[in-house]
């Protein structure tokens, strides 16, 4: 009896600790004139006016056909009590582009004064959306006016969001942020191994990440501003010619229905070799989309939620990733003459960079970032159609190892298709088994493919220093 009440004591005392550091940390932001947080969010409508080339699916046929419901980019700003901003956007895009990215991250810069790093960009990598991607629009459209109309319709987008930037900057109020999770079923490998080698098929057995992770932004009187949350799953349930976000366009829809005034904000999260299942039916989508928001709606309905303390720390660099060694000359003049025509299209851009360039790329720069909200989350965010490994092996090594801590260990989410999406990027297992996130997907990219076998620690290395630099900036005062 006496053990349990020396422990009953213990956990009392623990309590009232990490309560009052809590309490500590709010009471010191507001003695200095600043509410802990500010944020505030908004929702623009970014559906094309007119017919347009679809992203995604290389066998598509012809122009978008309609609209099942709208295209959303969503907004959520946030504030430290320093005045330190970051900027959210998600987008039911197929992916970022430097086109969409950098005018935005350079206007933030010259005409708001935040920092380029502190702008995170993540596309929910719907298959129902417009082909914003100029090269693939071209090539996939058989004529240049699919070009235009993507660089068109990027510009729109850009305007479009800088005034959504410009017109929710002012409504920055004081707020709470909370952090609490869930998990979905049905997303499921789809790297299915065979005598042959891997396929794309469902595996019920392969690496999956179920959790559904959720920023929760309420208001004092805690009603709700918005909440982000992620799922590591492709937007593929669908694959028809009708403007949709698929299943993820259907959990924002239904959490925003059920909670009138709040901004719903999906994160892609590392679901690169990840599908939906089943598939192929928009009733199906519906359905993926409401177990998805139900998993948001157990999330914000948890009774004690990691609250969100301290200060944001920011850190976004490149890191240069590798290819293995290219296809001679001869390689290539010898693919463009197969049967594919993807493989003939790929083999021709490579022969015009040894033209041009008098060599192939051999590497390329791709931006990596971490934000940091005090000592309770780090969110990750990595370029490309980013596979499982990278989110189940990050999840454990950026913990911050200081077993002698009073405070917990941050809390850490890893989003894939963030700031710029140029295609698959493997982890070694995915790279070494080859199939089609391995290597066969670079066909459709101007990259020669596959990468060297460094780019899993590469990645991970530079995130791991990031984070380090994003969690002491948010010491500094």
């Amino acid at each position: 009896m006496k053990t349990f009440f020396l422990q009953l004591s213990l956990v009392t005392i623990l309590f009232h600790w990490t309560t009052s550091a809590a309490i500590t940390r709010v009471a010191a932001a507001e003695a200095d004139g600043n509410p802990e947080w500010r944020g505030a969010a908004a929702s623009v409508v970014i559906t094309p006016d007119k017919p347009m080339w679809m992203s995604g699916y290389a066998a598509r046929t012809k122009p978008s056909e309609g609209k099942v419901h709208d295209l959303y980019a969503k907004l959520l700003i946030l504030e430290d009590s320093r005045g330190q901003k970051v900027v959210i956007i998600t987008t039911d895009l197929i992916g970022i582009t430097p086109a969409l990215r950098d005018p935005i991250a350079a206007r933030l810069e010259s005409d708001f004064k935040i920092p380029s790093v502190a702008l995170l960009m993540n596309a929910s990598h719907t298959h129902c959306g417009p082909e914003l991607r100029e090269d693939k629009a071209t090539r996939r459209g058989l004529g240049g006016d699919r070009g235009a109309e993507a660089r068109q319709y990027t510009k729109m987008l850009v305007e479009k969001l800088l005034k959504a930037i410009e017109a929710t900057l002012p409504r920055l109020e004081p707020v709470e942020l909370k952090y609490a999770s869930a998990r979905a079923g049905f997303a499921m490998n789809r790297r299915l191994p065979t005598p042959k080698g891997v396929i794309n098929s469902p595996y019920p057995e392969g690496p999956v990440d179920q959790r559904v992770p959720v920023l929760i932004v309420e208001r004092p009187d805690r009603s709700l501003v918005a909440a982000l949350f992620g799922y590591a799953c492709h937007n593929t349930t669908l694959s028809f010619y009708q403007f949709c976000g698929d299943y993820a366009g259907y959990a924002q829809e239904y959490l925003e229905d059920a909670h009138p005034g709040m901004v719903a904000l999906f994160m892609m999260g590392c679901g690169g070799d990840q599908n939906p299942y089943p598939r192929r039916s928009l009733d199906l989508a519906k359905q993926h989309g409401r177990a998805l928001s139900n998993a948001v709606e157990v999330a914000l309905s948890v009774k004690q939620p990691r609250e969100i303390h301290g200060l944001l720390g920011i850190a976004m660099e490149e890191v240069e990733l590798e290819f293995a060694a290219p296809p001679s000359r001869e390689e290539l003049l010898k693919r463009k003459e197969t049967g594919n025509k993807y493989e003939q299209s790929h083999a021709i851009r490579l022969l015009d960079q040894l033209d041009e360039r008098g060599g192939i790329q051999t590497s390329y720069a791709f931006p990596l970032q971490v934000i940091q909200f005090g000592n309770d989350l780090t969110l990750a965010a990595i370029c490309g159609e980013t596979v499982v490994d990278y989110s189940l092996r990050l999840q454990q090594e950026l913990k911050s190892g200081n077993e002698n801590s009073q405070e917990q260990e941050p809390v850490v989410w890893i989003a894939g298709y963030s700031n710029y999406v140029f295609g698959y990027l493997p982890s070694l297992r995915v790279l070494k088994e080859g199939g089609y996130e391995g290597n066969r997907a670079m066909i459709y990219t101007s990259y020669p493919g596959p990468f060297a076998e460094s780019v899993e620690q590469r990645v991970v290395s530079k995130i791991k220093d990031l984070t380090a630099q994003a969690r002491m900036s948010t010491q500094q005062k």
